[in-house]
């Protein structure tokens, strides 16, 4: 997900504690898991999903990645983790295939692409990405465009989603391999995400990959959802699941996998100043309602913003109020 990919695919979530195996990092905090919550129909009418909205949609998830360490977090661990998880993936091979699931404008994608070239100097790198945005699309190939020392990546566009993807390939018979298989925020967007797991981990080739980027089960946006998810516009785009979740469901599956949670944080100060154009931006995120402060009941309204500055959503730090934007990185194994 990514700036411009969690256009596409930020959602939010919900949480409730199982154990679960746990591994432990310098940069990471330990993680935990959940089951998700059905959303049940939305009884306030005046009230719209913000998705019916794509502009302002798309400039508040702009004032959230302005005003949250989201990027930051991503970076952090494609700096420090990736190089151990990737240590592999590239041995005894003359060229190493990558497949990213969602990659928006690339912003993210180029970052793990960096790190790979440094990790594994001279080795030709195909990079395959599967993005129903055009948009996305011509925005990640500008991208490409001006960056430099890219010469050695072969890049392609496959402008569908992840089920589009799967079907394609289904039909064609053409069961290609990967070395690494990345999902940065977007399996809020897949209807089975069971199958899709499966589908996926099934590409994978000797030591590969694959890397997934959703909302950590003990953040913020789990408890928020979890407890007016009801109260708030439906909108059947996307599901809201955790990383709780999602390990529960690689656990059903079989699959191997290591947890990690970063803490991530997102400064919601100015949604508590009446009037203020970047806090009404973010209660809309926050809510995924558009227009929340202005058309959501008064009691709805009053409720959320008292627990936003409850110490389960947020924490007050010099004068801010900084909402648990904390994010999981699930790393599956072949």
């Amino acid at each position: 997900m990514e700036l411009d990919t969690v256009i596409n695919t930020l959602c939010k979530k919900q949480k409730q504690k199982t154990k679960q195996n746990k591994t432990k990092h310098p940069m990471l905090e330990e993680w935990s898991c959940l089951t998700p919550i059905p959303r049940k129909p939305n009884m306030a009418s005046s009230m719209r999903s913000l998705f019916s909205d794509h502009n302002r949609y798309v400039e508040s998830f702009r004032r959230f990645l302005n005003s949250s360490t989201e990027h930051q977090c991503m970076q952090e661990f494609v700096d420090k983790k990736l190089p151990g998880i990737t240590a592999r993936i590239g041995d005894r091979k003359s060229e190493i295939k990558i497949l990213s699931i969602g990659g928006g404008a690339g912003e993210i994608d180029l970052q793990i692409l960096s790190k790979l070239q440094t990790q594994y100097p001279g080795i030709h790198i195909n990079n395959e990405v599967v993005e129903p945005s055009a948009e996305q699309i011509a925005k990640y190939k500008e991208l490409v465009a001006k960056t430099s020392n890219l010469e050695n990546i072969k890049f392609a566009w496959h402008k569908e989603t992840s089920s589009e993807y799967q079907n394609r390939i289904r039909e064609k018979k053409e069961f290609q391999k990967w070395d690494f298989i990345h999902m940065i925020q977007m399996l809020y967007y897949v209807k089975d995400i069971p199958a899709t797991l499966k589908f996926f981990h099934s590409l994978l080739a000797t030591n590969a990959k694959m890397l997934i980027i959703l909302v950590s089960g003990n953040s913020g946006w789990d408890k928020l959802w979890k407890k007016y998810g009801t109260r708030l516009p439906q909108d059947d785009l996307c599901q809201y699941v955790t990383s709780s979740d999602l390990t529960q469901m690689l656990d059903k599956l079989g699959i191997k996998y290591e947890c990690y949670d970063l803490l991530s944080t997102m400064d919601i100060s100015d949604c508590f100043t009446d009037g203020n154009e970047n806090g009404e931006l973010l209660c809309d995120f926050l809510t995924e309602t558009c227009n929340f402060n202005t058309t959501a009941p008064p009691d709805l309204k009053a409720e959320i913003m008292k627990d936003l500055q409850e110490s389960e959503f947020s924490v007050k730090k010099e004068g801010k109020v900084l909402f648990n934007n904390n994010l999981s990185f699930i790393v599956v194994e072949a």
